[in-house]
Parts: structure tokens; C-alpha cells; sequence
């Protein structure tokens, strides 16, 4: 799921970090794991339980940012023999260090998640287990459920295995490192071949209606003082990666679908109210939407790399709420199996050092190939996770509101009074004189009120009113 990241650099005492440490209070996040949970990751870590596959002849990669040290998945990509190709995909295998019922397990399911803070994150594990033990680091031989998928010629798969297994990454990549080998043709067959599933694996998007959102990610700078927002924006080589994922997840629900027994990851359509409400965004932000072009066509078209394009997919994200977890078993399918931006049936299998769920899921994966009853620690609390992670994804939403809005404060504190280009990108039906702007310069989404009814998608000047990063509220009034 995209989210509004953003990035603060370097890790210094500066009043934005002082407004997330109060941040941190406020929402009351876990500074540190319970002494016991910590001692049993320790002895978790020293003697994990390791399974007996040895499959670390497999050369696999990551790919991630950087800095990242919790490293969830690697892969290996290869051509069959007769056409097609081949899906290596470890998974980290943290039921291979969490014992159930025990502080590590219950600490877990207290957090529910990772948060991501500009300047830190609380992890879902100790470190010594999610940036060490459990992490697929480069040379370092660990546990992880293995995944096998097939694909035809199209990318279509017609094969899908999974087993625990002993792997060892070769090599720990970044997009644009990956982005650069693919471009100059100086990748192996292995990382090439990223590009070529990649494409066809988005072709297969299309022709099933889903869609990805290629959101920018943001990084706070701090300049002469000040500070300011740069953009990230994904890289084709992000994209690419995101579809091996994306296709163990539809793999991994179709594995559950056929067993009777799973957790989905699902979404509703949208409301006509809120597609509605996009394309008076999409016209503010001078997006071309004829009214025969369907939502996903729009976004294929964008370039995120252009302010305003980057502006309209952060909007986007408004028509992925309603997701959550559907819980079934018997062998009959719950009656809402899809998610609407997938358009499949989806489940989270592949990010289990950051968040609850997957691990569970990939459990009921393993026992659907092996065609065996789910362990009992699994069946025991699979009817609570949907209401678990509903928490957890609550608390993970309102860091990232609250990160923003303190941001956005930070940015205009000392600006009160100035005037600023923006562009009316939402008028409530009921207040016309209350909405919403985009500013160019900073890149600022806030809050406009007073005067007479607002021009919707049309340029306004407008004038700073308030700016405060202590309440976290920035508010526009027209000029």
C-alpha cells in the first residue's frame, strides 16, 4: 500500500525532532521492548529453529533503500527451460524465531506493525531479530519460507510452490544501483530479467483493471535554517519489484482460496462520492481526465517527477481506504475476496519483520501446499486479526497524518502573514467557503477558510494565517 513517506536527515536535536519525540508520547509508541521479550529475542536469535531444505544454492538478491537493514524479501529470477520463467522469493521466516505464546509473540501483536517516523521508526521486532538474525543479509545464511512461482510466456503463472527452507542472499541492491546495471546492460541474466517479468507482470495489471500507485516519497531538508521537502520519485526499477510482490500475494490467496482456510487483504470499490471528488482534484491540479478514461488509465499517465502529477497520485491514496483483512474458513470464500486496486484476490505474505499479519498468512500457505491442517498457535487467534491489524493500520495512519501536518507547520512556521500561488483542489458542498489548497512552492496541502465562495480548480493567492508545528496545523485564508 503507498503511503506519504517522508525522510528527515541528518539525526540531529532539532525542534522538528523534538515535535515526533512528543509525537511519540502523545500516541503513547513503545520506546524500547519488555526485558523479557528482549531476552527472548536474544536467545531466538543464538538458536533459531532452522528447517532442513538447504536451498541456499539459490543466488538471491534484495533490493531495498540504502540505509535498510530489515531486509523481508530476496529473489532470483530465471528463464525455463521451454519458455517462461521462474520466481525465487524468500521470505523471511520469523516463526522461526517468535515462539507462540511467548513475551516476543504477545509484544508483537501489542504493536501490530513498524511505524515509520521522519526521523526513527519503532520497529515490530527487536533489531537483533529484524535488522540482524531474521534480516536477509547479504552472506549470512538464514530461515525463509521459499516461494517458487511459474509464469508462462505472458507472465501468467501456472505453478506455485512454498516450503521452508535454508537461503543465502548474495547480494543486497538499491533501486537506483539496480536501475542504473539494467539501463547500461551490465546486469546478470538474474537481475535483468527483473525488467522483462516486471513489464509483463504490468501488462497483467492492466489487462485485470488493477493499479499501482507510484507516489513520491518526500525528504525533509534543513537549509540555512529553514526547512524544506525534496521528492523521491519511483524509479521504473521500484515498480518492477513491487509486481514480484505483488504477485506472491495474489499466489499466496489463491493458495488460501483453494485450501478454504486464509486471511485476504481486501477493498472495496470505490464510492461514486469519492471518485467524484478526484476529479475535481484531477481538474485543480490542471490533470486531463476525459470522462470516457477510466481512474487507472489517468494514473498510468502520470509522470511523478512533475509537482503537480506527484500532488494528484498523494490524492489518489484517498480511494484505497476501506481496506482490511478478511478472515474465512470452512471452504467457503467470504463474500468480499478482492481488492479493488489489485483487482484479484491479494494477501500480505511478504513483509513479516514489519508487520503481524504475513506472518500468519505465510503459515496457512505452507499448509495449503502441504495440504495439512494450519498449526494450532495460527487457527487460535486467526478470527482476532482482522480487528488486530484494523488497530495497527489506524495507529500507522494517524503517525502519518500527524508526521505531515507537523512537517508542513515546520515549514511555514515563520511565514505567517506571507502570501502564496496555490490552487483550489476541494470545496466542501455544504461550507463553500471552506476547502482545501495545494501550494506549489512549498509543496504544502492545507486547509483555506474565509472570504467568499472558493474558485474549485482555479489558481487563488492566498495569504498564511496560521502555522504552528506545537498543534500541528496550518491554515490558508484567501488573499
Amino acid at each position: 500500500m503507498p503511503r506519504r513517506r517522508l525522510h528527515l536527515r541528518p539525526r540531529t536535536e532539532t525542534p522538528l525532532h523534538t515535535a515526533f519525540t512528543a509525537l511519540r508520547t502523545q500516541l503513547d509508541v513503545p520506546p524500547t521492548f519488555p526485558p523479557e521479550a528482549l531476552a527472548e529475542a536474544e536467545r531466538a536469535a543464538a538458536g533459531p529453529r532452522l528447517p532442513a531444505y538447504d536451498a541456499t544454492g539459490i543466488e538471491l538478491f534484495t533490493i531495498d533503500p540504502p540505509t535498510s537493514t530489515d531486509l523481508d524479501q530476496a529473489m532470483h529470477l530465471e528463464r525455463r527451460a521451454g519458455g517462461g520463467y521462474r520466481v525465487y522469493y524468500a521470505i523471511a521466516d520469523v516463526a522461526a524465531f517468535v515462539t507462540p505464546g511467548g513475551a516476543l509473540d504477545a509484544e508483537a501483536h501489542r504493536r501490530v506493525a513498524t511505524l515509520y517516523f521522519p526521523d526513527e521508526k519503532t520497529p515490530l521486532h527487536p533489531t537483533v531479530l529484524s535488522e540482524g538474525a531474521a534480516s536477509l543479509l547479504p552472506g549470512r545464511t538464514r530461515p525463509a519460507l521459499l516461494w517458487r512461482i511459474d509464469l508462462d510466456a505472458d507472465g501468467a503463472p501456472t505453478a506455485t510452490d512454498v516450503r521452508r527452507a535454508l537461503v543465502r542472499s548474495r547480494a543486497k541492491l538499491d533501486y537506483e544501483g539496480v536501475q542504473k546495471q539494467i539501463d547500461t546492460g551490465t546486469a546478470p541474466e538474474a537481475l535483468a530479467l527483473l525488467r522483462e517479468i516486471g513489464t509483463l507482470r504490468e501488462q497483467q495489471e492492466v489487462a485485470r483493471g488493477g493499479i499501482s500507485l507510484n507516489v513520491p516519497e518526500q525528504e525533509i531538508v534543513e537549509r540555512d535554517g529553514r526547512y524544506g521537502l525534496t521528492y523521491r520519485a519511483p524509479l521504473p526499477a521500484d515498480g518492477w519489484n513491487a509486481q514480484i510482490s505483488l504477485l506472491t500475494g495474489i499466489a499466496g490467496a489463491q493458495l488460501m482460496l483453494a485450501y478454504g482456510t486464509g486471511v485476504l487483504r481486501t477493498l472495496p470499490s470505490a464510492p461514486d462520492g469519492a471518485v467524484a471528488r478526484l476529479r475535481r482534484c484531477a481538474q485543480a491540479l490542471h490533470i486531463d481526465w476525459p470522462h470516457h478514461v477510466p481512474y487507472a488509465a489517468v494514473v498510468r499517465s502520470l509522470d511523478p517527477r512533475e509537482p503537480n502529477h506527484a500532488a494528484f497520485l498523494q490524492e489518489c491514496t484517498s480511494l484505497l481506504r476501506g481496506a482490511g483483512y478478511t478472515v474465512f474458513s470452512g471452504g467457503a470464500a467470504p463474500e468480499l475476496a478482492v481488492h479493488a486496486a489489485v483487482a484479484a484476490p491479494y494477501t500480505h505474505c511478504t513483509a513479516p519483520l514489519r508487520r503481524l499479519v504475513d506472518r500468519y498468512a505465510g503459515e496457512l500457505c505452507l499448509a495449503a501446499v502441504a495440504g495439512q491442517d494450519p498449526p494450532e498457535w495460527v487457527t487460535a487467534v486467526l478470527a482476532e486479526l482482522p480487528k488486530e491489524m484494523a488497530q495497527g493500520t489506524s495507529r500507522a495512519n494517524t503517525v502519518e497524518r500527524e508526521c505531515v501536518d507537523i512537517v508542513e507547520a515546520a515549514l511555514l512556521k515563520d511565514r505567517v502573514g506571507e502570501l502564496f500561488d496555490a490552487m483550489v483542489i476541494d470545496v466542501k458542498e455544504d461550507r463553500p467557503t471552506v476547502g482545501t489548497v495545494h501550494v506549489s512552492e512549498p509543496a504544502v496541502v492545507a486547509r483555506i477558510e474565509g472570504g467568499g465562495a472558493l474558485p474549485l480548480g482555479e489558481r487563488l493567492r492566498v495569504r498564511l494565517t496560521q502555522a504552528d508545528p506545537g498543534t500541528a496545523k496550518v491554515l490558508f485564508a484567501p488573499a
